[in-house]
């Protein structure tokens, strides 16, 4: 089934793939741009090289450019205006102190029925070691 793609004009005068699909029969009627019979390996928003094939633009060229422009006419109205002084920088919150969670019982108490199992447990392997 032969792949036909819609192909319309950019405003820098580039031809960029718009819209693919395959079709049987006689080559779709265009509604935009115009219709042209492509390889498997076209994808949408490729461009027409300078050779005739199809290839994705090269990224940064047209947008590096306008963003060193920007920069450049950015810098050129600082000096005009004169530098503003940067905002001062806001205070850090301060950090929550942490709940602190006593235990229930203290560490080194026992309660008085363990220790005297305890200390019978002890008396035992005393007897056995012993």
């Amino acid at each position: 089934m032969p792949r036909y793609a819609t192909i319309i004009t950019d405003d820098d005068g580039r031809e960029i793939v718009s819209a693919i699909g395959a079709f049987e029969g006689a080559a779709p009627q265009p509604r935009l741009g115009r219709i042209e019979q492509v390889a498997l390996s076209v994808l949408i928003g490729m461009v027409r090289d300078a050779a005739g094939g199809f290839g994705f633009p090269q990224a940064g060229i047209g947008g590096q450019a306008i963003g060193l422009v920007l920069a450049r006419l950015k810098a050129q109205a600082a000096k005009r205006i004169g530098a503003a002084k940067p905002a001062a920088a806001k205070p850090k919150r301060a950090k929550r102190a942490k709940k602190r969670t006593r235990s229930k019982k203290p560490a080194g108490l026992m309660p008085k029925a363990g220790r005297a199992a305890s200390e019978a447990a002890a008396q035992t392997m005393g007897q056995i070691d012993g």
